[in-house]
């Protein structure tokens, strides 16, 4: 057992000392010409536009768990339906069919939740439009000179 977690320490001092040594080798040998291209913040190569500091639909990050969760369960319940027919012919096979219903089920409780709380829907409305405490601050319309 100790030589086994021996090998396994030896492995990740390797890789740990293998990734430091080739970063330090890197920052030695590359060239450094600093100029103001290099120094801002690209994607893909383009300019950026406007400013980096903008808000996200906080929503997208609600969906993309719910996605993450499915996903789990996908992963989750693949390996035992790879085994399920040899679980059946020891006679353990109803074990496995109630624990992978109970899993979905829990998850999709979840999903139900989500859902009735209205957290999946991507444009929310308001109930009531938002109150301000000084009326002065309240946005006004703009009224067409027409009317």
């Amino acid at each position: 057992m100790g030589y086994q977690f021996g090998a396994v320490l030896a492995f990740a001092v390797v890789a740990i000392l293998f990734a430091l040594v080739t970063l330090m080798v890197g920052r030695l040998l590359r060239p450094k010409f600093p100029n103001d291209d290099k120094l801002s913040i690209y994607e893909c190569g383009e300019r950026p536009i406007g400013s980096a500091w903008y808000n996200f639909n906080p929503r997208f990050y609600l969906i993309a768990l719910v996605f993450i969760i499915f996903e789990v369960d996908i992963a989750l319940t693949f390996p035992v339906v790879v085994v399920y027919a040899s679980w059946i012919k020891k006679g353990t096979g109803w074990v496995a069919f109630i624990e992978l219903i109970l899993f979905t089920v829990v998850l999709l409780v979840g999903l139900a939740w989500a859902w009735g709380h209205g957290d999946l829907e991507w444009v929310k409305k308001l109930s009531q439009p938002p109150r301000f405490a000084n009326p002065a601050d309240e946005p006004k319309l703009p009224v067409s000179p027409g009317a």
